[in-house]
């Protein structure tokens, strides 16, 4: 038994006696991070076109924009990671294209998937509340699973606690900037092993991106408006990333500032992405762009030899026709 490789949770009886980072297939490291990254994706790619059928939307659309979005996250998780942790990369400026250990920030990612859904609606003239509204979700689905990387990774853990979810890590593989001193105050010792003792805060994370999750499934038939469930998702997962933000020991800081960057921007979605939601669920019958669709035109047959109609020309076929009635 390789006690470095242990992971414990005292309070809950689990002791994982070798969990490694990684596995070895014709010789070449595979990282769990990298795999279980990948995991989340798919299921991303699954969950967008679950919806896009039950809202007769072209799934295969989902899929370009999907691969697309997958490749501009990962450079923007990757340059908002760098960016607040140059200090690391500067001397070695080759390492920042290797991502196999870890160091790809989500809100770096999320800020690039707007962007790119941004772009991919204007240049499709498709309507962009409601590709986020079907790929919110997913994203929130490729979070909670993505965050179990940080599990095999022993990394995005918190303070000292003795809590019910309390963690043991080995001190010797762990990242040494991350320990506290209040971690070192109660360090344990096990059969000669160190451990340090600390919030899951990937496991927080993770059970709150399901709940949250949950919630959406729960009320995406019933929203007011095309983008409300977008909005609800920032809403609530930068709430959830304000608390946990707290907890992390292994921040990105401001720099010249100290304060955690990531709790900064957790907090200004909450706030701005709040104001949106009350202001538009009072306003939204103004804007009949953004008006949800309660029925969707099944997708018609396609007869042979000719192309299906584009889901943008039935959709902003339909929405002209409401326009008009309301008029």
């Amino acid at each position: 038994m390789t006690m470095h490789r242990m992971i414990n949770f005292p309070n809950l009886g689990i002791h994982l006696s070798n969990v490694g980072k990684s596995i070895s297939v014709f010789g070449f490291e595979i990282a769990y991070y990298g795999m279980i990254i990948g995991c989340g994706m798919l299921l991303g790619f699954y969950m967008a076109s679950r919806e896009a059928k039950r809202t007769r939307q072209d799934p295969e659309m989902y899929f370009d924009l999907g691969i697309i979005g997958i490749i501009c996250g990962i450079i923007g998780a990757r340059i908002y990671y760098v960016i607040f942790s140059w200090d690391t990369y500067k001397d070695d400026l080759l390492s920042i294209f290797n991502t196999r250990g870890g160091g790809l920030a989500i809100y770096g990612g999320v800020i690039a998937a707007v962007i790119t859904v941004l772009v991919f609606a204007h240049v499709k003239k498709l309507s962009a509340p409601q590709l986020f509204d079907t790929v919110a979700p997913s994203l929130l689905a490729g979070q909670m699973i993505g965050r179990w990387g940080n599990f095999f990774n022993r990394e995005a853990f918190g303070e000292y606690t003795n809590s019910l979810f309390a963690m043991q890590l080995p001190v010797d593989a762990v990242n040494s900037s991350s320990i506290t001193e209040k971690m070192r105050a109660h360090i344990e010792s096990i059969d000669g092993v160190a451990f340090i003792q600390v919030h899951p805060t990937f496991l927080y994370e993770s059970l709150w991106c399901f709940v949250l999750l949950m919630i959406l499934f729960a009320y995406r038939k019933h929203k007011k408006y095309e983008g409300e469930i977008f909005l609800l998702y920032l809403f609530g997962y930068g709430l959830g990333r304000v608390w946990i933000e707290g907890l992390r020991t292994d921040q990105l800081k401001l720099p010249g500032i100290g304060f955690p960057v990531s709790q900064l921007l957790a907090g200004l979605i909450v706030v701005v992405t709040g104001a949106m939601l009350l202001y538009l669920r009072n306003n939204h019958k103004r804007m009949p762009y953004m008006r949800a669709q309660k029925t969707y035109e099944q997708m018609p047959a396609t007869p042979q030899g000719t192309k299906k109609p584009k889901a943008s020309e039935r959709i902003f076929k339909k929405r002209k026709n409401d326009t008009k009635l309301n008029k």
